[in-house]
This record gives structure tokens, C-alpha cells and sequence, in this order.
């Protein structure tokens, strides 16, 4: 196994100084303070890179009024790799409703304010953070090469819509007229681009990534591809503004062409110039999987002083599964992280639990052993693959195979891990899929639960989760009685937290009515729900601009107003939450926000 790295990646020159650098290859740019853990997509990149023997620095949460920071390590070899952070900016500064969050997790104490003065100028986070620190790098260095990554710019590749402006933007990558963007999970791609600029090659045709054509070089792109390769063309910005529904039609288009890891290279028109995007990188391996987390992580902020909640949050936390074949309308994941799951293997898993119980802080507990959905752990296609790629929906597909003893070995071997007293799983859980499960329902209900379950129904009117593309009301009823037969039988007192979701297109203030009663009769209380959030890279989100159902293009009731969404919202409050305690929830944790 690879010794792990002494020093965390150098976010000063002073640091590279101490390595004995002159200058720096890349320089990676984040909306997030810096931590060292393979949970955040930026260290793991960092990580990766430097194993492949670049010099790698980390810009983390630079200022932002002029581009003095940007200047901080000289101009990079190769390149900067600008991100947002964990979480796209305008999500991260804003609640669904256009609100300014007071508290974000991945920043000094919690604040995202620099300091008491609560100013838009003074936050740590811009708003559209990539757009920002693009154009700052540039001022910086009018010749650098820039390339775009993380969740952002990821969801904002093609047109999208900006919850926070309430219209329709342009590709990131156009706005911020960078020279390459890389999509969805970017180990692959950001190791083959950086090798491909360090050798002074051409980076155009990358799996995983988009490139920025005028009208002449789209032209020329067009007439010299192969025969065999397929192309598509989406409806353009132009098209979209005047026409909403076409939003619809060409997200439609993008989830389609996600899920089958089409071969197809998609382009859209934007004001000026043309966005391609060539077909997807292919999902890590075990193997490779593994190896990400074998590279070595201190597991803590840089600088050590710095107070990050989500450092606290995630610290003690492992991620044993990627991607998601769920596709639910309004999440993210499956378009990010890829509707294909891959598990690493028990050993590897294992390992970074051993180094986690040698730290002399650890508490003995192991906060999380999860990822997107917790138990898609050790799942995998009896057929190898399909076209759709969508396993959950409407009911669990029969070619779906879930190992359960690869959950229960792991369960079991992590807690004879010599300083290792609990092993929780906080991440989300599929409930049909638990059902399918028995013993490890079991197992994780009577032992591995932190307090309440928290799942995520969503709602509970049919025609409404047929929206959301999520599992009919009676998976939760009969989970339900499942959960409470079990706990019954083990002699436990734990409850289930329901998350749900107001005001989602379609949904009415009498199927908000309908959904509290429901979930009384069920004896559920609500203790988390969100707002729908209209953020980029969602079918949702789509529903909301376009007002059509994805079903059918039919006109779709939509809550846009806000007192439509206050009505929905106070049904909920009045029945199941105080305002104090609901003013508290509804900021949600930095999963939940991702999510939607």
C-alpha cells in the first residue's frame, strides 16, 4: 500500500517553498475551506494528482475582490482547476426560497462571512463561485489554461436555470469562457487531460469532458466526424428562452443520454458559441476505486486551526459506494456521480477503519459508512449492464442483485477493529431495497442507527412520486410495519425520521393535505423537509421552468409564487413542527442540500 503523505497539499508559497518548489504545475481552486479527506471531491483530486507526480497547490475560499490570491503560487504549468465546492455556490449561499443562509458547514465556524459584515462582497463564497474565480485567474494570468470541475460546474454545463435570478443562464463554461470542462466523477478525465497538457498534446475528444467551439470550428467539427459517430444537437439557449417547454426536452435528452453512457457527443448553441460534450468517462472499477482511497489523507482542515463543521461532520465518516441508479427527478446524483454503482471491496474499507481507529483523537465511534444511498453497497446487474440504468423505479428491478453478506461482513469485521466501539450508517437508505435485506434491515435498525432512521419518502400521493420518479406510498407503509415489528422484537424504542419535500411541481396545497394525514395514520412525524429547490441538473427543476410533466409534456400545476409555497409549507409546520424548530430544520444538512 502507498505510505501515506506527511503534508497536506501547500495552500501558501511558503509551503511550496519547503518542498523545495519553484513553481507549481496545477492549482486547484475551491469554494470550501481545505480539508484533507477523501470525501471532499477537491482533496481526493489534490490527492490523486500529486500521486501522479504533479506539483499540486490548493487555492481555498480566495478573496475574491481583485485577483491578488490568484496570484498566490505564480502562474501554474499546467493549469487551474476551478470548483465551487461541495456544493454549487448559489445553493450554498441561498435557501429554496431565495433567503441568504446564515451557516455554511464548509466554512470558519459554520459563517459565511469573512467577517460580521454581512454583505454579498464579504462572504467566502461568491455567488456563482466558478464564474468568479475564472474570470480572477484570467485577470491573473491572461494566458493560464482553466478547467472548470466539481458540482457546479458540472450542473450548469448546458443551460440551466438560476433559482437565485430566477431566469435561464448560459453554459458555465461559456460564461466563463474557460478552456475545458470536466463532468460528473473526474479521476479519469483529470488525469489524462493533465498528462495530455504536460505533454503538449491536444485535450479535445476527452471522455468526460466539454470544449468551446465558434460557429466556423463547430462548422469543420461536425463535417470531420467519423460516420459511425452519432451526434446530437439540442434545442439552443435561444430556443429554450423563447420557448420554455423545450427546457423540458433537452433535459430530458441530457438524463437519457447519463444514464445509458451513450456513446453520442451532445452539443447546445449557447449566445456565442457552441458547448460539446463528448460521451461520459466510464465508472472506476473496484479496483480503481480502492486505490483513490489508498493515497493517503490527514482526514483534517489545513490550516489544523481552522473550525470547519463539516471537518467534524465528515472526519470519522468512509465512503464504501459511488453513483446511484434511483434517477430520482429531483436529485442530482445520478447526473453527477452516474446511475452505475461501484462498492470498494470489505478490505479496502477495512483498511481506512484501521487508520481512523489509530488516530489518538478518535472517538470510537465510526459516524457513517455510506455514500449517495448506503445500501447499494455490494449491489451489481445480473446482466452486466442495460440502457436504462434505472433499477428503483417503479419497482426494484429483477435483475438487480443485492449481496447482503458483503454489508453484513462489513458491519461484522469493523467492529472487532481493535478501538472501534459503534459503527453507524447515516447516510440515506433505500427502503425496498431493506426489505430485500431482512437481516440487515435488521442489523442496521437494532445497531447501526444513530438515533431515529432518517429515509426519505418524499411524499405520499401516488401520482405525485410517479413525478418525482420515486416508489409508490405503500413501500413506506410496509416499511413502516417492518421497522416497528423489528423494533418490537428487539426491544428498541427507535422511531423513524421521515424527510420530505413541499411545494415539488405538481404538488398541490390538497396533496400537502392529503401527505400529513397519511403520514399521522402512520404514525410519522416530520421532522425535516425542504422546500423544492429548483437547482440546476434536475429533471425537477425542469417541471418548474417548463410548468409540463416529464410523463407525458402536459401542463403540470407549479408553485411558483411564494405565498403558494408558504400555504404548502404551513400545512406542514402547523401540523408536525413548531416555527422555531422548523426555522432551525429547514436550513438542512449539507447532504440534503445537495440532494436537491
Amino acid at each position: 500500500m502507498k505510505s501515506k503523505p506527511l503534508l497536506p497539499l501547500p495552500v501558501s508559497w511558503e509551503e511550496c517553498e519547503k518542498r523545495n518548489w519553484d513553481a507549481v504545475d496545477i492549482v486547484l481552486v475551491s469554494g470550501d475551506a481545505y480539508i484533507d479527506h477523501p470525501s471532499f471531491g477537491i482533496a481526493l483530486i489534490g490527492r490523486l494528482l500529486e500521486s501522479q507526480g504533479y506539483r499540486v497547490a490548493m487555492l481555498a475560499q480566495p478573496e475574491y475582490q481583485d485577483a491578488t490570491d490568484f496570484r498566490r503560487f505564480g502562474k501554474p504549468r499546467l493549469f487551474f482547476g476551478i470548483s465551487a465546492g461541495n456544493l454549487d455556490s448559489i445553493v450554498a449561499n441561498y435557501s429554496s426560497n431565495g433567503k441568504v443562509r446564515d451557516r455554511d458547514a464548509y466554512s470558519p465556524h459554520g459563517s459565511p462571512w469573512r467577517s460580521g459584515e454581512k454583505s454579498r462582497k464579504n462572504r467566502y463564497r461568491p455567488d456563482r463561485a466558478a464564474l468568479i474565480y475564472s474570470n480572477l485567474a484570467r485577470q491573473a494570468y491572461p494566458d493560464a489554461t482553466l478547467v472548470l470541475g466539481g458540482i457546479e460546474s458540472s450542473l450548469r454545463r448546458f443551460v440551466h436555470f438560476d433559482y437565485q435570478q430566477n431566469l435561464l443562464r448560459g453554459s458555465q463554461l461559456s460564461d466563463a469562457k474557460a478552456d475545458l470542462l470536466i463532468y460528473g466523477m473526474a479521476e479519469t478525465a483529470i488525469s489524462r487531460v493533465a498528462a495530455a497538457f504536460a505533454e503538449e498534446k491536444s485535450v479535445s475528444g476527452f471522455a468526460g469532458t466539454c470544449i468551446r467551439m465558434t460557429d466556423s470550428q463547430f462548422q469543420t467539427f461536425t463535417e470531420q466526424l467519423p460516420a459511425e459517430q452519432k451526434l446530437t444537437i439540442l434545442p439552443s439557449f435561444t430556443e429554450i428562452t423563447d420557448n420554455p417547454e423545450l427546457f423540458l426536452k433537452a433535459e430530458l435528452a441530457i438524463d437519457r443520454h447519463a444514464r445509458q453512457y451513450s456513446s453520442k457527443i451532445l452539443a447546445q448553441k449557447q449566445q456565442a458559441v457552441w458547448v460539446v460534450q463528448f460521451p461520459p468517462s466510464a465508472p472506476l472499477d473496484t479496483k480503481a476505486f480502492d486505490a483513490l482511497y489508498q493515497l493517503g489523507f490527514s482526514r483534517k482542515a489545513h490550516p489544523a486551526n481552522q473550525q470547519i463543521p463539516a471537518e467534524k461532520m465528515i472526519r470519522d465518516s468512509v465512503t464504501v459506494v459511488r453513483g446511484c441508479p434511483g434517477n430520482c427527478s429531483f436529485c442530482a446524483i445520478s447526473r453527477h456521480q452516474g446511475p452505475a454503482t461501484v462498492s470498494r471491496s470489505v478490505t479496502s474499507v477495512l483498511t481506512e477503519l484501521q487508520s481512523i481507529a489509530d488516530q489518538p483523537e478518535f472517538s470510537g465511534t465510526i459516524s457513517d459508512l455510506g455514500g449517495p444511498t448506503a445500501n447499494l453497497f455490494g449491489t451489481e446487474c445480473s446482466i452486466g449492464s442495460c440502457a436504462s440504468h434505472d433499477c428503483l423505479f417503479p419497482t426494484v428491478c429483477k435483475n438487480l442483485l443485492t449481496d447482503e453478506k458483503k454489508s453484513l461482513e462489513l458491519l461484522d469485521k469493523a467492529l472487532q477493529i481493535n478501538g472501534i466501539k459503534q459503527v453507524f450508517i447515516s447516510s440515506g437508505l433505500r427502503m425496498e431495497l431493506l426489505r430485500k435485506t431482512p437481516e440487515l434491515f435488521r442489523k442496521i435498525v437494532l445497531h447501526h442507527t444513530p438515533g431515529a432512521m432518517k429515509i426519505a419518502p418524499e411524499h405520499t400521493e401516488d401520482h405525485l412520486l410517479q413525478i418525482m420518479h420515486k416508489e409508490p406510498h405503500q413501500d413506506l407503509l410496509d416499511f413502516t410495519r417492518d421497522f416497528k415489528k423489528i423494533c418490537k422484537q428487539g426491544g428498541s424504542h427507535r422511531q423513524i425520521t421521515p424527510y420530505i419535500i413541499s411545494a415539488h411541481p405538481g404538488c398541490t396545497e390538497a396533496d400537502t393535505k392529503a401527505m400529513v394525514k397519511k403520514l399521522q395514520r402512520a404514525g410519522l412525524s416530520v421532522r425535516q423537509f425542504q422546500d423544492f429547490t429548483p437547482s440546476p441538473g434536475t429533471i425537477s427543476t425542469a417541471m418548474y421552468v417548463s410548468e409540463r410533466d416529464r410523463r407525458n409534456n402536459k401542463p403540470l400545476y407549479v408553485a411558483k409564487k411564494q405565498a403558494e409555497r408558504n400555504r404548502q409549507r404551513k400545512i406542514i409546520e402547523d401540523t408536525f413542527l413548531t416555527r422555531k424548530k422548523n426555522k432551525k430544520q429547514n436550513l438542512g444538512s449539507p447532504r440534503s442540500r445537495h440532494r436537491s
